[in-house]
């Protein structure tokens, strides 16, 4: 399935930590945002010293609106919870947390990280989305898709955890470079190649995905629900 053949609407990306929804989905947004399509992010942590110094989270926010800026984010939202301690954080707190987010918003479509990605942040991310999204009243995302993270999704344990097969791809060749633009944004996160979260890594990866499906460049994600 592609992404030309859904009309997303409203879309909600959700990013354990800054940088994820751009290594995740930056293409997808340039390109909703260009066609006219409202998108909005939410970054559910925040680093906390002594781990996280403070210098270094504000250059990272500062980082993530710039970045958002080039994409054409709509507005970014920051639920400041601890990052690397979602696991020690109460459950409902996170749940209630982005659902506050999703019934604001309204969003038809919802993008999250993969489930089987090797961050305890981005599994519980992706657990604590599909709390916030549950059909439990009328208004509610109709298209759930889950992206791939460079330097997550791809290092879980082989047949232990889920591996991300995709089965939905959005065509990016209009919008890889302006992916590529907002990642060099976010300075203190790049890496020189063959590092894999460096301009060079996430180019190759757009390039393997659209060429799985006979386009220039494309977004790779796993359906999780989808009502037409």
């Amino acid at each position: 399935m592609t992404g030309s053949q859904i009309k997303f609407g409203r879309t909600l990306v959700v990013a354990p930590h800054p940088d994820d929804e751009v290594l995740g989905a930056g293409g997808t947004i340039a390109r909703l945002a260009r066609e006219g399509q409202e998108v909005f992010v939410v970054i559910m942590t925040e680093g906390k010293p002594p781990t996280f110094s403070s210098s270094d989270v504000v250059r990272t926010q500062a980082e993530a609106v710039e970045a958002h800026r080039v994409l054409g984010v709509k507005d970014t939202y920051w639920l400041r919870l601890p990052a690397a301690q979602l696991a020690e954080t109460p459950h409902a707190t996170v749940n209630g947390a982005l659902t506050d987010i999703v019934r604001h918003l309204c969003p038809q479509t919802v993008l999250l990280p993969f489930i089987g990605d090797m961050h305890f942040d981005h599994q519980l991310t992706f657990n604590s989305g599909l709390v916030a999204c549950r059909p439990h009243q009328l208004e509610f995302p109709k298209l759930i898709l889950a992206y791939e993270t460079l330097s997550e999704t791809n290092w879980n344990a082989p047949y232990l955890s889920p591996a991300f097969a995709p089965n939905f791809f959005v065509d990016i060749s209009q919008d890889v470079e302006t992916k590529l633009k907002a990642m060099k944004s976010f300075a203190s996160q790049l890496r020189e190649p063959p590092h894999e979260r460096s301009l060079h890594a996430l180019r190759a990866l757009a390039t393997l995905r659209g060429a799985t499906v006979m386009l220039e460049a494309a977004e790779a994600f796993v359906l999780v629900r989808h009502v037409a």
